[in-house]
């Protein structure tokens, strides 16, 4: 069986070369395994049908709802100006808001495309507007996305804790100390080159211009509050707190800031249909040829194999951070997770390492991906919205990747980084 799995796997790539969609493609590849290893069909259907049978799966489709009704609900101007108040008056202030703002909107999307797409249009506006360069205003915006899918809540750790059976609730804890230094890195970053260049800075406004902002952005910050004080308290699980965020959105543009209409919800819900849908099928065809491939024992002969080769785990891990980052240059980020779980968890298990902190770096190394070129989905929605070339975004982005990279080598070399929340919190 191995070796025909492996004939069916070179069959697959090439599909994907050929162009055929992703799911379409893994689909046809665990009907051919079972058809040539005398295996019933039906088998097939019946695992995409367990993969949707899935009540932690059903955090995607509602955190994917939540975020859309965060971005109409007027929620993204409050939270933008409360960070203006709050770090605009440092040299470079509106690329150190434009950070601030993609992390505290991170509380609440939990999607990269998201937070580009939702405040950072009012950030890179705001920052043209006060004479920054559309390339300046565009990279600082891309890669503070990144930050959205690792605070949580997470809609990549959700199919990765589904995909590789982690606890959801322990992924979203450890991304939280990343997530921040993310954003810590980015601002050091920001600081040195708004010194060199002499950027722009604004007086600071006073505590009562704070305050003020505060006070328009506080249910809006409330947010990750609520999601974080339910599960840490017990008193529901992260699925429950997706759906409890979503009433939560509606309230506030419906009711508190009141700059939403019933009429709207309609189209976001064909959105996230649509987005949810895609979701999905990646994840259902992925479980059916995942469970071609356990029957077929690859990962079970891969995984040793890498653990003879290779022999060590901080080695392995290295290599792991090396194939993503390339991986994540030529191939969107929940295909590649989808792809690659079941062959690299079982040999991140075999040498020991926590499985939390593996989630995390798988994460964050494709979250890179999604502002590298030549595929990087965010760096098309940013450059779209500067209205720059892609090839001034790449040029632009470069920089800007070596803080991310260094925080993804911390959390690599220091397990701490990332497991010490969870521990701490559910005793995991």
């Amino acid at each position: 069986m191995t070796a025909t799995m492996g004939y069916i796997l070179l069959g697959w790539f090439g599909a994907l070369l050929a162009g055929i969609p992703l799911f379409a493609s893994m689909g046809l590849a665990a009907f051919a395994f079972v058809a040539l290893a005398g295996i019933p069909a039906g088998i097939v259907p019946q695992k995409i049908a367990q993969a949707a049978n899935s009540f932690p799966l059903l955090a995607a489709p509602l955190f994917i709802l939540m975020g859309n009704i965060m971005n109409s609900a007027g929620v993204t101007d409050r939270i933008f100006a409360f960070a203006t108040a709050c770090v605009g008056w440092l040299r470079g202030g509106l690329c150190h808001a434009n950070i601030l703002a993609s992390v505290i909107f991170a509380g609440m999307s939990g999607s990269a495309v998201a937070d580009a797409g939702g405040v950072g249009t009012l950030e890179i506006k705001a920052m043209r507007d006060e004479g920054y360069d559309p390339e300046t205003a565009a990279a600082i915006t891309a890669a503070s996305a990144t930050i959205g899918p690792i605070i949580p809540p997470s809609l990549p750790m959700v199919v990765y804790g589904v995909s590789a059976d982690v606890s959801i609730g322990g992924l979203f804890l450890a991304g939280v100390i990343p997530g921040l230094l993310m954003a810590g890195a980015l601002m050091l970053m920001v600081s040195e080159v708004a010194r060199r260049k002499d950027m722009p800075r604004h007086p600071f406004p006073g505590l009562r211009e704070v305050w003020t902002a505060y006070k328009r952005a506080h249910w809006a910050l409330m947010t990750p509050v609520i999601l974080f004080g339910g599960m840490i308290g017990g008193w529901f699980t992260p699925t429950e707190a997706a759906g409890v965020a979503t009433v939560y959105a509606l309230v506030l543009g419906l009711f508190v800031y009141r700059d939403f209409r019933l009429s709207d919800l309609p189209d976001l819900i064909v959105d996230t249909v649509e987005t949810t849908g895609v979701v999905l099928a990646l994840v259902m065809t992925a479980a059916a040829l995942a469970w071609c491939l356990s029957i077929s024992r690859i990962p079970q002969t891969v995984g040793p194999m890498i653990v003879d080769w290779i022999g060590n785990p901080l080695i392995f891990l290295l290599a792991v951070n090396g194939l993503l980052l390339v991986v994540g240059c030529f191939m969107e980020a929940l295909a590649a997770m989808l792809i690659l779980i079941p062959i690299l968890t079982p040999a991140a298990a075999q040498f020991g390492i926590d499985p939390i902190q593996f989630g995390l770096i798988f994460v964050l190394n494709l979250m890179i991906g999604t502002i590298t070129p030549p595929v990087g989905v965010v760096l098309f929605v940013t450059a779209r919205i500067a209205n720059i070339s892609f090839e001034a975004m790449s040029r632009a982005i470069i920089p800007r990747l070596l803080p991310l990279i260094g925080v993804l080598l911390a959390i690599t070399l220091w397990p701490p980084l990332t497991t010490s929340l969870p521990k701490l919190l559910m005793g995991r």
